[in-house]
């Protein structure tokens, strides 16, 4: 691993107050990472680590990291308030959602819940109520950090946190992997329990990390699964084949995205990697058709109906208004949406034979300044454009990870790998070997 767990030699102690330092710094985001710090047990958790440690025991595969915990999952004795005001009467959770309590098994230190767009449904990253973690790029211009995991991913790029817990519905780990400069991990929905996890979409919400580097994601994707480590090893480069869709290569790409991913393309095609350009309709017609919306408003609404009756005015406004909508679509519009996801999977899986996955920008754009999306209007083309590519994952219960293929110190980019429903083992060694191509042309 990377980052703040570099250090040989760091007793889980020590680690967690770098980490809480970091996080109670005055001068940084933690006021906004955080929804909530859980300093004493994550104090007693480092230190029994280092009491295994010291008394010989084999450490377990995530013995004394500092992780954080996006604010949408069940942690005994804390309420989960999906960063909102609109749960006043949720009662502390009995028990850890079986995401974390694997994590805890594992050896992870948990340093705290981060913060979110209320009820993950947005990728932009903004809160009304709990505030927004300014992106780590250009700070004093305070861009969008993405979403709706925005606390988590600002909680390890400012050092908070090892790796971060996050849900990923439309992109939600993915965007503000992309436009932090980290590494963004989307499993095949089923691989992990939700359970303990409040809902956006039963159908497209899945669970997964955020870190510095793909081993870290894998090894935590193993954990959560239960799968163990990748099976299959990483393959050559020269094994890989992937094919890139034209359409979602360029269209709407700013300049810097477009030339990060020019680069990497090439020289991923120059580290022997098979690129193959195709139209794919199937697959960059996919959010044209709307069906992933009908979904995602209608299984939303379904869960919130109540609790909007009850305290719809302590909603961030564009989030109510966006599950508002979903009380429009019709049962038949519901099922069709259903019909249409299901032909669309199989349509792309005909398409794809013979590949590994496909290629894409995660975001078509560099994370946008905050003060740019006050405006409602820009707030909704500005989320659209956002999940646009990587909503295209969910939509096909498939899974991708997100890259950073930006150069240092130039505004952060990503590049995504993404593979059908269930080849997530097979894609993460090839997001291992095109991490290395990457890294390597970016002189790390």
């Amino acid at each position: 691993m990377s980052g703040i767990s570099s250090s040989t030699g760091s007793s889980a102690a020590a680690l967690l107050e770098r980490c809480l330092a970091a996080a109670r710094d005055p001068g940084g985001e933690g006021a906004t990472v955080y929804t909530e710090l859980l300093e004493g047990p994550a104090r007693a958790c480092a230190s029994r680590s280092d009491a295994r440690r010291a008394a010989g025991q084999s450490p377990r595969p995530l013995e004394g990291l500092p992780i954080s915990v996006k604010d949408l999952f069940d942690i005994a004795g804390t309420v989960t308030r999906a960063a909102s005001l609109a749960r006043p009467d949720a009662l502390p959770a009995a028990v850890d959602a079986p995401a974390v309590a694997r994590l805890r098994e594992a050896g992870a230190v948990i340093v705290g819940k981060t913060n979110m767009t209320e009820f993950a449904y947005s990728g932009l990253g903004l809160n009304p109520h709990t505030g927004t973690p300014r992106n780590p790029f250009e700070r004093s211009v305070g861009r969008i950090p993405g979403g709706s995991s925005s606390g988590a991913a600002v909680s390890v790029s400012d050092d908070m946190a090892v790796a971060a817990l996050g849900s990923d519905t439309g992109g939600s780990i993915r965007i503000p992997a992309a436009l932090c400069g980290l590494v963004g991990w989307k499993p095949t929905a089923r691989r992990v329990s939700r359970e303990g996890v409040l809902p956006l979409s039963t159908s497209f919400d899945s669970i997964g990390p955020i870190a510095r580097d793909v081993a870290t994601c894998a090894l935590i994707d193993g954990i959560l699964s239960g799968a163990g480590p990748p099976a299959g090893g990483i393959p050559e480069p020269k094994g890989i084949r992937l094919a890139v869709p034209a359409t979602l290569l360029r269209a709407d790409a700013d300049a810097m995205v477009a030339e990060a991913v020019g680069r990497a393309l090439s020289c991923l095609t120059r580290a022997g990697v098979q690129l193959i350009e195709r139209p794919l309709p199937e697959l960059v017609d996919i959010p044209a058709v709307g069906a992933g919306v009908v979904i995602v408003g209608s299984e939303a609404y379904a869960w919130h109906r109540r609790n909007l009756a009850a305290h719809g005015s302590l909603y961030d406004p564009r989030v109510r208004s966006r599950l508002e909508r979903g009380a429009a679509f019709t049962a038949w519009e519901y099922l069709e949406a259903l019909r249409c996801r299901a032909s669309s999977i199989e349509a792309v899986g005909r398409a794809l034979e013979g590949f590994d996955g496909w290629l894409m920008p995660t975001v078509p754009v560099i994370a946008p300044r905050i003060e740019e999306l006050a405006a409602d209007s820009a707030y909704v083309e500005t989320n659209k454009l956002v999940l646009r590519n990587s909503s295209i994952v969910n939509f096909l219960d498939g899974c991708a990870a997100s890259l950073p293929c930006h150069e240092p110190g130039r505004a952060p980019v990503g590049l995504t790998v993404a593979g059908l429903s269930g080849s997530d083992a097979r894609l993460l060694g090839i997001a291992t070997s095109l991490e290395r191509v990457l890294e390597e042309a970016r002189g790390r």
